[in-house]
């Protein structure tokens, strides 16, 4: 098969690739059905977060901002990266490159914070619910989101534009893998390292640590639940106690589970991929680094249905939104559950 290149009239070109028709059809279902998927899921968290006056407390605030960045991110992102890693070519010029691969690593960056300031509410709110309020003020979510936003907006656009995240790979960068017509996610060993630690590691650690104190204080509760209904039930309400006691502690395990599945699953070949890439040598195919990329960027497609979904308010909410009931008078301050 004859080799096609991006700009066929430029010297060192990038090649482009020459899949037939039942490979690209496939891979353009399954990158817009995941585009579409993202966005469709997140905007419905942000309407009805934003809408509800029900919702308009700190915790939702969190989910709402971390909506709003999977949201860009599926809007503004994922589209150009489908047509690079379909086609292999980038058309849209060199700064847009930098923008995009910037923009890229902040909201991936950015979604992955949101899921550990979480995990720290989750933490309050099981673990110190009397206290949860003083502890998890409006200001500390505030402070929460602006960190979130911030911190990976200025490592991402601070790392790609001062070229940080090709320095000590310079040589190898520019004779094996730069070419003309290509937008690469290039890193070297001490800038793959830094990005894996910052971006999934170090939260990812958070996440394990916090989840897993929240699921071992679940279960004491619910033993403790079990011990006191013995010492003051009859032992035919003792068993009805139980079963609800353990009902809610299998539902917690499977929530916990599944939040932890989600985001493992999905982020961990990537970032594996980035930091130990450069130590041997790039040899991981650049195809399967992209399908790694798409991979992680399903979380931000799960992320309204691993989070918002398992909340009744929300499920109440998207059937009002999706036959048009909140554009009724009042429909704001409908009441979407019994506080």
């Amino acid at each position: 098969m004859q080799l096609q290149y991006c700009y066929e009239s430029i010297n060192k070109s990038c090649e482009k690739n020459n899949w037939p028709s039942s490979i690209r059809i496939p891979m353009y279902v399954f990158m817009i059905s995941t585009i579409l998927t993202t966005l469709a899921g997140n905007l419905a968290v942000i309407i009805s977060i934003s809408h509800f006056k029900q919702l308009h407390m700190p915790t939702n605030y969190l989910i709402l901002s971390m909506a709003t960045v999977d949201f860009l991110l599926g809007s503004i992102v994922m589209p150009y990266s489908m047509v690079r890693s379909v086609e292999n070519c980038w058309y849209f010029g060199d700064i847009f490159c930098k923008i995009h691969t910037g923009t890229d690593i902040m909201l991936s960056t950015a979604s992955i914070f949101h899921l550990s300031f979480i995990a720290v509410d989750r933490y309050y709110a099981v673990c110190d619910p009397l206290r949860y309020k003083t502890r998890v003020s409006l200001l500390t979510v505030i402070i929460m989101i602006i960190t979130s936003w911030v911190v990976p907006a200025i490592f991402a656009f601070g790392m790609v534009f001062l070229k940080l995240n090709i320095k000590g790979s310079e040589n190898y960068f520019y004779n094996k893998v730069s070419c003309v017509g290509g937008c690469f996610v290039f890193f070297s060993e001490t800038s793959g390292m830094v990005s894996s630690m910052l971006s999934f590691f170090i939260p990812g650690f958070i996440m394990v640590c916090v989840y897993g104190k929240i699921y071992i204080i679940a279960r004491r509760q619910a033993r403790s639940i079990k011990d006191a209904t013995y010492q003051i039930q009859f032992q035919i309400d003792l068993a009805e106690k139980q079963h609800v006691a353990e009902r809610k502690e299998s539902k917690a395990a499977k929530t916990l589970g599944t939040i932890m599945g989600v985001f493992l699953i999905c982020w961990s070949p990537f970032f594996f991929c980035t930091a130990i890439g450069p130590f041997i040598n790039y040899v991981i195919p650049s195809i399967v680094v992209d399908a790694f990329v798409w991979i992680g960027y399903l979380n931000s497609a799960f992320n309204p249905m691993v989070y918002a979904f398992f909340y009744m308010w929300f499920r109440k909410a998207l059937k009002m939104i999706l036959f048009g009931k909140v554009f009724q008078v009042d429909s704001s301050r409908t009441i979407l559950y019994l506080e």
